[in-house]
């Protein structure tokens, strides 16, 4: 069967060293999207189901002495049930670095609390027929939206130090050099005593931006919005985070 992932020889070296590989969720992991719905009181969220075969070659790496790194926007609940039955195979740093979930302990990287309490307040009174819902966080706000709201974008630029990132679903607000994937990947190498050079990451998306001065590779699922040091492609079998772990289990 053909590779799906061409490889030059200089990186084929990094990866050797490569210890730790860390996955994003939507559009690398699982399809991108998610629907939310709110009415009234009542809001439902769909939660993407991991392919068994991704369950599998988790198991599998794990077992050869691999560690497996979940970095994702999504809240921990929600990983949590997506990944339920490798639970003891995964890190998962969640909300855009805000916290780590290790072993069954949450290690938080920022307090939020304070800094967004007054914007969510405020955001919570915007009315457009564009916003779907909030999506429930912990530490970073996420509105899904059909389109991007400038009224949205206009309050949270009124606040200092707060950023917004729009994905083309959903709006992630969060505090400006804290709240990024970088700084929560930062706490994870000091946590697990990781070099650069050992880490390799996949992602797709801008919020994945930060992550990649940070580890030895980068493996890029979508060339328009992150640069990588590898390029994958959607394909029809496999997503993008198959793709690249059997490249260390074809090893």
């Amino acid at each position: 069967m053909k590779k799906s992932v061409i490889l030059d020889n200089s990186v084929k070296k990094k990866l050797k060293k490569i210890k730790f590989i860390i996955l994003d969720i939507d559009g690398v992991t699982v399809p991108r999207g998610t629907k939310i719905k709110k009415i009234s009181n009542n809001l439902s969220i769909r939660i993407r189901k991991v392919p068994r075969s991704e369950i599998k070659k988790i198991k599998k790496l794990s077992q050869k002495g691999y560690l497996i790194g979940i970095n994702s926007g999504r809240g921990l609940y929600m990983l949590q049930d997506m990944f339920r039955s490798v639970l003891d195979s995964l890190v998962i740093t969640y909300e855009n670095g805000s916290a780590t979930w290790y072993k069954g302990k949450v290690h938080q990287h920022v307090n939020s609390f304070q800094k967004l309490k007054k914007l969510r307040s405020e955001l919570e009174q915007v009315q457009h027929e564009n916003i779907k819902g909030f999506e429930p966080k912990e530490f970073i706000i996420t509105i899904h939206c059909k389109k991007r709201v400038k009224k949205i974008e206009n309050i949270v630029d009124r606040y200092k130090g707060i950023y917004w990132i729009w994905n083309d679903e959903a709006y992630d607000i969060g505090i400006k050099n804290k709240q990024t994937k970088a700084k929560g990947l930062e706490s994870v190498m000091k946590l697990l005593k990781l070099k650069k050079e050992q880490i390799l990451f996949v992602g797709d998306n801008y919020n994945d931006i930060s992550i990649g001065k940070k580890v030895g590779i980068v493996v890029s699922a979508d060339k328009s919005r992150l640069k990588g040091d590898i390029y994958v492609n959607m394909h029809k079998k496999k997503f993008p985070a198959e793709q690249v772990m059997d490249l260390f289990l074809e090893k």
